[in-house]
């Protein structure tokens, strides 16, 4: 009677290195000898310095981390089909690292006497082994870096040495010439002159407040504007904008344009309470590079029509392909792109507003919801987008709300024609819902909190991620503070919108298997928005909204400043925004190689490698999920 343990056994065996390399009948006879070992979470298989094991041993299921006493990082992490505790077969000596079981696992225990013969019999399993030992890694033929979590390690340093220049960072001049506020014109106009530079920065107290260049200089004064006695404060470019000095080049160049300024102040902090270190113009920059993602910024800005904007777009994504393809930390890679394509939106309202009979009735600001509005939108997704118009008199409420309506409508159709695709649940500033005036908006918002039902707080998850994409600034401003000042006054919204976003299970059944979806058009698929990133991204946003964190609405970046204002729970929070990182560059990845939004994933069409780092995100996601039921106390909510 054939032995089925043995022959599960075998079968799983035979999918890794180096047991592929034998034959079945081998392996059928080895894996009859193999122990099958369950260790619980925590549980030592070997320790550090300990005499060696008469096996060997392979993952079934689970995950074992590798360890050195005098390390707190990992060495590695080994999961399924990965070998460890190979020393007691390639030298008698003691195990130079401690092995122990990562989360619940099962072991196969190969016990050496048994497994040596097939070492001299199969040249490709010593050749594996051999390698495997001299190399340092578990599996020396793969593809991937080993126990690396998607490219976000530090010791994945960007190769910016491969021709994307604009990734180095910036050489600014550290000899600042600099004036008081109150020194004439024509005394700073000396000064440059005989320094030979094209703007004085301008000081008070230490700290910079201005700067004057030579354009000031020519517009302000040479046009007869102010006299030639006026001082520094008169002509000043102020309040000064400022930056830190650790920037790469495209950040410097994406400053300068999209503040139209032709100089950066770099100070200790990037605010304008230290004193500045140094100046960076233009000038600086051009002579560092040539081409680069300004360059894409420059012709966004000069596009005439929806076509065109396109076009560029195209342009955007062979950017974004290429920053992956060179592993370029995604934090980086995230801005330029958001920033790009921010301004594509803007254009398409430049546009559309220069093509429209009549001006804009009142001030206006168009809102991005949802990823675009957290700048994680790196792929070209549906759009969700919102309105807000200033308050008019009940009489022109209609007239105006038409007008708005009527421009929304022109601005959606142009977001389509540049790629982005219609919301199918039409959250679109064209829809009426979510083309208000102020203070209906802050009715709506005000609504949400103090009558959190699950749909409410669907709303709000989607609404509350707003950024300004175009116009009026203020407006969005006064309703960031009503509805943290709701938020404040109703405690127990915290509550409901911590129980939507645990409604997504985490993303792992039995022994870490992948819960995939169980019918519809995405069959046995898994659905990496819905049980990976929303999670984080619900749970990043109710944790942020609890803080009173403004003006931060990227997930990864609101983990990171909940760790700054947590310190005993820096080590999740940080795991949390790597976490992030990780999953959205992963997505972005499948979404590339497969020309769509990169949601649904075939796990057949996944190597061991890329499963095994999507795993390493669901501990992250179900601590997180723990964390977020204990502190607003929601576990009576989910019944």
């Amino acid at each position: 009677m054939k032995n089925t343990i043995s022959t599960r056994v075998a079968d799983f065996l035979k999918k890794y290195p180096p047991f592929s390399e034998m034959d079945l009948q081998d392996l059928e006879k080895l894996s009859q000898k193999v122990s099958i070992l369950y260790k619980t979470k925590e549980s030592t298989v070997f320790e550090e310095d300990a005499p060696p094991h008469k096996q060997f041993y392979v993952v079934h299921k689970g995950a074992v981390v590798l360890r050195k006493k005098s390390q707190r990082d990992v060495i590695d992490l080994c999961d399924e089909g990965d070998i460890f505790g190979l020393r007691p077969l390639m030298a008698n000596e003691n195990y130079m690292l401690g092995a122990q079981a990562y989360e619940e696992s099962i072991l196969y225990a190969i016990p050496i006497a048994e497994f040596r013969p097939y070492t001299q019999k199969y040249d490709g399993v010593a050749s594996f082994l051999m390698e495997s030992f001299a190399s340092n890694t578990r599996n020396p033929y793969s593809t991937d870096y080993k126990g690396i979590l998607l490219g976000e390690s530090p010791a994945l340093k960007p190769q910016i040495d491969k021709g994307l220049l604009d990734l180095q960072h910036v050489h600014y001049s550290k000899k600042l010439v600099t004036s008081p506020e109150t020194t004439s014109i024509k005394s700073i106009a000396v000064a440059m002159t005989q320094k030979k530079v094209g703007a004085m920065l301008i000081l008070k107290d230490g700290l910079p407040v201005g700067i004057i260049t030579d354009r000031d200089i020519r517009n302000k004064i040479a046009t007869g504007a102010y006299p030639i006695t006026a001082k520094a404060k008169d002509i000043m470019s102020a309040p000064i904008i400022t930056y830190p000095k650790r920037m790469t080049i495209a950040q410097a160049q994406m400053a300068m344009m999209k503040n139209g300024i032709s100089h950066l102040c770099l100070t200790e902090d990037g605010t304008a309470n230290t004193p500045a270190v140094g100046m960076l113009s233009k000038h600086d920059i051009m002579l560092e590079i040539g081409n680069n993602p300004a360059v894409l910024m420059k012709a966004i800005k000069r596009a005439e029509n929806f076509k065109t904007i396109k076009t560029i777009r195209r342009n955007v994504t062979g950017l974004l392909k290429g920053y992956l393809d060179q592993n370029i930390p995604l934090t980086l890679t995230s801005k330029i792109i958001s920033e790009l394509n921010d301004a594509c939106i803007k254009q398409v309202i430049a546009i559309t507003l220069k093509e429209q009979k009549d001006p804009p009735p009142v001030e206006f600001a168009w809102l991005a919801l949802g990823s675009q509005g957290r700048s994680e939108q790196l792929l070209h997704t549906d759009q969700d987008n919102a309105l807000i118009f200033e308050d008019v008199p009940q009489g022109e409420l209609s007239r105006t709300r038409t007008y708005f309506l009527k421009l929304s409508k022109t601005i959606n159709k142009g977001l389509n024609t540049i790629g982005y695709e219609y919301c199918p649940a039409e959250m679109m500033a064209s829809n009426p819902e979510w083309c208000l005036s102020f203070s209906e908006w802050k009715d709506r918002v005000s609504y949400w909190i103090t009558n959190p039902g699950p749909e409410e707080v669907l709303l709000t998850s989607i609404f509350f991620d707003y950024s300004l994409s175009f116009g009026e600034g203020r407006l969005v401003d006064e309703l960031t503070a009503h509805i943290f000042g709701n938020t404040e006054k109703y405690p127990i919204f915290f509550t409901h919108l911590a129980s939507g976003a645990l409604q997504n299970p985490s993303p792992t059944g039995f022994f870490r298997s992948f819960l995939v979806e169980e019918d519809g058009a995405h069959k046995d698929f898994f659905d990496l928005k819905r049980r990976a990133l929303m999670p984080m991204v619900d749970a990043a946003r109710v944790l942020a909204l609890s803080h009173n964190i403004k003006s931060i609405n990227n997930t990864a970046e609101r983990f990171e400043r909940l760790a700054e204002l947590e310190p005993n729970n820096e080590e999740q929070f940080l795991a949390c925004s790597y976490a992030t990182k990780a999953l959205l560059k992963f997505r972005t990845k499948q979404g590339l190689l497969h020309n769509d939004s990169g949601r649904f994933i075939a796990l057949d069409t996944l190597r061991k490698e890329e499963k095994m780092k999507l795993k390493r995100t669901f501990k992250t996601i179900k601590e997180l999920q723990e964390l977020i039921k204990l502190r607003f106390k929601v576990t009576s909510m989910l019944g």
